[in-house]
């Protein structure tokens, strides 16, 4: 899991292929028999959590100075695209304990660092995102959320809409507006702790899948923030959430894949059993075509998110590129993979009865969070016409 600027060669590092071996020991054993419980009753798997903290699946990209694995951006895709293949909402544990500490990474100094990060990297505490809001979805830089001064600290008033696992995080990365009339350039970053008075969750969402991670509005209501809960300096808060997502929207595309996969493994095993006309349905070229079709959409998608990941751990300038092309990708192909699944098991797809239902409407949120694919495809389209990542050589 150690930095390896190799490991986008095609081929895992045998410290890479051993942490998938256990990953998914961990999610067949554990998190697989729970999956359809899970997204039946849509509460949150503790137990899920504390088998992945236990093992330090639950964060591992924390560094091992603040106690956590010190796991690359590779080590973590793998994480949730193995739990993925099983389980789309525990998935989210990993994924969303990233999401949340990286804009620390990324943006904080030392001392909040230091108080953070060793709690989550112990299993004590979960850290969510918070930067949609009711009218700025795609378009965040028009967040409402102010945060105005207050002697040494900050008075936090607005809400913020869609955020994963809120009621189950202890801290939440919140962006505000410190000065409206800067634009982006007036946003700053702010952890925000769940028992801070004036802050407050709306009710849970009634959503289509990954209904074992509760998705909540969150409410500020004049909530005093220290100065030292700033991430980083007055302002920088933008920057530092799109350097955050350029990392995070890579771990989407690891758990598009994951789910991807699942459904594919399903379908194999399905249509080998599966009897019609005398024989396997896996004998007939139209089923043969469609697991063929799906089996090299999910390792197209794989190799472009461990290119991303790569990318994205050397800090190079093509990580946005890379990391909208990843999640885009990755995301559509879960979509596509997913509902050919449902469609090779037929009328039993349709039920519960098998997972390639919940795979389908898990899948779905992968092309809209973490910004919609539409807006992956901006990203995309602005690289290549500035002229970055724009050749093959610009690959290499």
């Amino acid at each position: 899991m150690a930095n390896n600027p190799d490991f986008d060669l095609y081929q895992l590092s045998d410290e890479h292929s051993e942490l998938r071996a256990a990953v998914r020991a961990l999610a067949q054993a554990k998190i697989a028999p729970r999956a359809a419980e899970i997204d039946e009753t849509g509460e949150f798997p503790w137990d899920v959590y504390e088998a992945l903290a236990a093992s330090g699946f639950h964060a591992i990209s924390i560094p091992e100075e603040y106690e956590g694995s010190g796991g690359d951006n590779l080590a973590a895709c793998i994480v949730v695209e193995e739990v993925a293949g099983v389980c789309g909402s525990s998935s989210l544990i990993p994924a969303v304990n990233k999401l949340g500490t990286t804009p620390l990474l990324v943006g904080g100094d030392e001392a909040i660092k230091s108080r953070y990060l060793p709690e989550v990297a112990r299993g004590e505490a979960m850290f969510s995102y918070a930067l949609s809001e009711p009218e700025a979805g795609s378009d965040a830089a028009s967040m409402r959320s102010r945060a105005v001064r207050d002697g040494d600290g900050w008075i936090l008033n607005g809400n913020k809409r869609w955020i994963t696992n809120a009621g189950i995080s202890k801290y939440y990365t919140v962006m505000a507006s410190t000065d409206p009339d800067k634009g982006p350039k007036g946003i700053s970053a702010f952890v925000v702790h769940a028992d801070d008075p004036g802050f407050s969750l709306g009710a849970p969402e009634r959503k289509l899948g990954i209904k074992g991670s509760p998705t909540r509005e969150l409410y500020f209501d004049n909530v005093k923030l220290p100065a030292d809960r700033m991430i980083g300096a007055e302002g920088t808060g933008w920057n530092t959430a799109m350097k955050a997502l350029d990392v995070t929207r890579v771990g989407i595309g690891a758990q598009a894949v994951g789910l991807a996969q699942g459904a594919l493994d399903a379908a194999v095993a399905y249509a080998k059993e599966r009897s019609q006309f005398g024989k396997a349905i896996a004998d007939f070229q139209g089923i043969q075509f469609m697991l063929a079709d799906m089996a090299i959409e999910v390792e197209a998608a794989r190799q472009l998110v461990y290119r991303a990941a790569a990318v994205s751990e050397r800090g190079e300038a093509s990580a946005t590129y890379f990391g909208a092309a990843a999640k885009c990708f990755a995301s559509d192909v879960a979509m596509r993979v997913t509902t050919d699944a449902v469609q090779v098991f037929g009328g039993y797809g349709y039920v519960k009865d098998y997972p390639v239902e919940r795979f389908m409407r898990d899948a779905k949120i992968t092309q809209i969070y973490e910004g919609t694919n539409q807006i992956q495809r901006m990203v995309v389209a602005r690289n290549l016409l500035k002229g970055g990542a724009a050749t093959g050589a610009g690959l290499a």
